[in-house]
């Protein structure tokens, strides 16, 4: 079997033609319409049509609180014109064949439980770093979505009960590239915002980097040893562009020491434990993580 699988994103839409041992037959990316629903319909019947007599099917992540068995999206994220829109259905009607939809992170998190760094986990989380925070949950072996599609949205948790009227109080800026950068602009006592690849040539020799990437680990180490106690996870990958940095991952798990290591009750935290790895797949992770949608669901939806 051969899916046309999307990874649509804020700026750009990845596509690849792959088959159930993922192999690619066809990938390429083309900017993300963000004036009309009309465009982005078009802009994937355009690149499904070419391909309509060899695939089955459509697998798309996208980002939203995302109702998968009504082809629904409840909350758009980026896209606003996605709102509360039958999204998979209007597609499946104007191009012809069964699509199916997966939230971005909850698609991470089926790619790393499917075949990546979270196989064989019975209770497990994807953490994925970038703009905001996206994230999947898994518990017995299942990836959670919750009754209203929001299970694993990381962004929308408070990480400060003082700035509840500020994005700067949730994990979405808190533990992400921007809140990262955003922290290094401050403490260099700058309005200038460098990119993430900068900060890191920078690293080895700019305090100011050392120290916003400690406060970076430290909230997100902080956000762990919090899913850990409110669902005993056992391991928890960590996914986005800059977890390709392996400092990234060693600077979360040596915060998460320092934690357990500073708690006031240290027998208790003898029962902690968690690993936490980088994710197996970075740029193909949504990609493969909506094909596994696809096969898990299509007969429970069609």
């Amino acid at each position: 079997m051969k899916l046309m699988t999307f990874d649509v994103g804020g700026t750009e839409i990845k596509y690849a033609l792959m088959d159930e041992q993922f192999n690619i037959y066809e990938r390429g990316y083309v900017p993300t319409p963000m004036d009309t629903f009309e465009h982005f319909r078009d802009a994937i019947d355009g690149i499904y049509k070419p391909h309509a007599d060899e695939v089955e099917g459509i697998a798309m992540s996208l980002p939203g609180f995302i109702d998968t068995e009504n082809g629904k999206v409840l909350g758009s994220g980026a896209l606003k014109y996605n709102w509360r829109r039958p999204v998979g259905v209007q597609l499946a009607e104007y191009c012809g064949c069964p699509v199916i939809l997966e939230n971005d992170g909850k698609a991470a998190a089926q790619a790393e439980f499917s075949c990546g760094s979270l196989q064989g986990c019975t209770n497990a989380a994807v953490f994925v770093i970038g703009t905001g925070v996206g994230g999947g949950l898994i518990i017995d072996k299942k990836i959670v979505r919750g009754i209203h599609a929001c299970a694993g949205e990381f962004s929308f948790i408070n990480a400060n009960a003082n700035m509840f009227d500020n994005f700067d109080g949730f994990v979405g800026n808190a533990c992400s590239t921007t809140g990262l950068l955003n922290t290094y602009a401050r403490l260099k006592g700058t309005d200038e915002l460098i990119d993430g690849r900068e900060l890191f040539a920078r690293l080895p020799e700019d305090k100011e980097a050392q120290q916003a990437l400690d406060i970076l680990a430290t909230n997100i180490a902080m956000q762990i040893y919090n899913l850990f106690w409110l669902l005993d996870v056992e391991k928890v990958a960590i996914g986005g562009g800059i977890s390709r940095q392996p400092i990234v991952t060693e600077k979360i798990n040596e915060k998460f020491r320092e934690i357990l290591n500073k708690h006031p009750m240290p027998r208790i935290m003898d029962n902690v434990k968690v690993e936490i790895v980088p994710a197996t797949f970075s740029n193909d992770a949504n990609l493969i993580g909506a094909f596994m949608t696809y096969v898990n669901l299509k007969d429970i939806i069609r």
